[in-house]
């Protein structure tokens, strides 16, 4: 990491403050034979007496990517009863719809795709480009979580089994990233301030909704990659000897929209290399050295000529001439606090539940 986050801090050693924050807060998910193989035995054993008498005893979201695919082999592994969703936004490329459908097969489980209405969540997505802000990918993670929330409270499931780990993803400055805390207001004053579509049909969970699925509903998500040895190059080869599983290119890239985001408008347009916050997650977690990080931050996130096929295609399906797109790529970049927003609240609410509930 550098100063291209904003919020960064070094200590007179050079020591930055995710280093820091990853030994303080994270130190406690990290791998150790015993203890971790005795929480997630655990927490495997919740999941099948919960779901005993449901047909389905978890519920696993599945994108087509390394982790998501990796989770869902695991669950069949470890014989629990999952039910596999996947929650299509209308950008998934076609090598993760083949990924999906090749693990749904291999692995002999049931799965559900859950269509979000493309007309409205256009305009909701369109309203986040035009606002400047750099988490376009807001209303597809806002999305995810609702779906999955809504489709556990359907079937009576109650533990999601999240592919989200710490050795990939447990440094991301909140500048980069604060879709990830599902803010509703702000979700709701962009929508209404750059597009005149009212929300109806895309599903839609903030705090409230959180609060509501977690605590009267009982829905519980865990993240088993946590408690185990997860090396995420090793689960890739796995993936494809065992499962027919292809490569799509970079970190969350099974989304096209997600691919030209990460690689070409974060760099260029905000100055956030998101391969920075990735290969620091991977150093700190003992899995990349940091002199093949930097000699891989030579080279450029992205192709040109890519680029150039990219822009036309998603102009064309956001129903924007070129000209239109460029326009929104250019004008001054925004983050989550030129925004309303309710980060301090959801902060705390986080950091109780971590506190009491675990």
């Amino acid at each position: 990491m550098d100063t291209s986050d904003a919020d960064i801090e070094f200590d007179a050693l050079g020591i930055c403050n995710h280093c820091k924050d990853f030994e303080k807060i994270l130190v406690k998910p990290r791998y150790s034979k015993k203890e971790s193989e005795s929480r997630l035995n655990s927490i495997l054993e919740q999941v099948k007496s919960k779901g005993k008498k449901t047909e389905f005893d978890c519920l696993v979201g599945i994108s087509g990517g390394v982790d998501s695919c990796y989770t869902a082999y695991l669950c069949k592994k470890w014989g629990l009863k999952p039910l596999l969703l996947h929650m299509d936004n209308g950008w998934n490329s076609e090598i993760a719809v083949k990924n999906v459908k090749n693990i749904v097969k291999n692995l002999g489980l049931d799965y559900q795709s859950y269509v979000l209405d493309w007309n409205e969540f256009r305009e909701i997505q369109l309203a986040f480009l035009k606002s400047s802000i750099v988490d376009l990918e807001m209303p597809t993670d806002i999305a995810i979580a609702a779906s999955l929330y809504k489709t556990a409270s359907k079937y009576g499931i109650k533990h999601i089994i999240s592919g989200g780990n710490y050795s990939g993803e447990g440094i991301l400055p909140l500048s980069w990233g604060y879709h990830v805390l599902k803010d509703e207001k702000l979700y709701r004053c962009i929508v209404k301030k750059y597009s005149k579509m009212k929300l109806k049909k895309v599903p839609l969970v903030g705090l409230r909704g959180e609060i509501y699925y977690k605590f009267i509903k009982g829905i519980k998500t865990v993240y088993p990659l946590n408690f185990i040895e997860y090396n995420k190059d090793k689960a890739r080869e796995f993936l494809k000897i065992e499962l027919g599983w292809q490569d799509y290119g970079g970190k969350h890239h099974e989304s096209k929209i997600t691919a030209f985001w990460q690689s070409f408008a974060m760099p260029t347009k905000y100055n956030m290399d998101y391969r920075r916050a990735t290969y620091s997650s991977q150093i700190v977690s003992g899995q990349l050295n940091r002199e093949k990080a930097l000699e891989n931050l030579r080279t450029l996130p992205y192709n040109e000529e890519t680029v150039r096929q990219d822009k036309k295609y998603i102009a064309k399906k956001y129903g924007i001439s070129h000209s239109e797109f460029e326009k929104y790529l250019s004008m001054p970049p925004k983050t989550y606090r030129d925004f309303p927003n309710n980060k301090n609240v959801i902060e705390l609410f986080y950091a109780l539940y971590r506190k009491f509930i675990g």
